[in-house]
């Protein structure tokens, strides 16, 4: 397996990582009750668990590019250091990104998020040259 599929895996991985700190931090603040129901009545969230609900947002808005290009990478055989380290770049700035969100850390989850959008297109440069 390539090392861009790897890092697909533990994408994965985080994927499933902040939806569970989601779902706790929520079950904490509004009850397991409220999690299990169906939620028609929409109840707002506030500090930890509203930042873990816009954590996972902000995960599933670059998740699709990321995928999208490490499979690119892999069905044209174009790994390169550039697809690899730019892959590992925007997973282990992804992982940063969790504790810095949730401690409402402005700036430098800020830098966080920016340096995993700049592992994508490292990525990409990777694919074209």
């Amino acid at each position: 397996m390539t090392f861009e599929l790897w890092m697909v895996v533990g994408s994965v991985v985080l994927l499933f990582a902040q939806i569970t700190i989601q779902a706790l931090l929520l079950t904490a603040q509004l009850g397991s009750e409220y999690n299990a129901s169906p939620r028609d009545e929409d109840r707002p969230l506030t500090g930890k668990a509203a930042r873990a609900k816009r954590m996972l947002d902000n995960y599933l808005e670059t998740y699709p590019a990321f995928i999208a290009l490490a499979l690119v990478v892999v069905v044209s055989g174009g790994s390169n250091w550039l697809t690899q380290g730019g892959a590992a770049l925007y997973i282990v700035a992804r992982i940063a990104y969790i504790p810095l969100y949730i401690q409402g850390i402005a700036y430098i989850r800020s830098l966080a998020y920016t340096v995993a959008c700049l592992g994508l297109l490292v990525m990409l440069i990777g694919l074209v040259i």
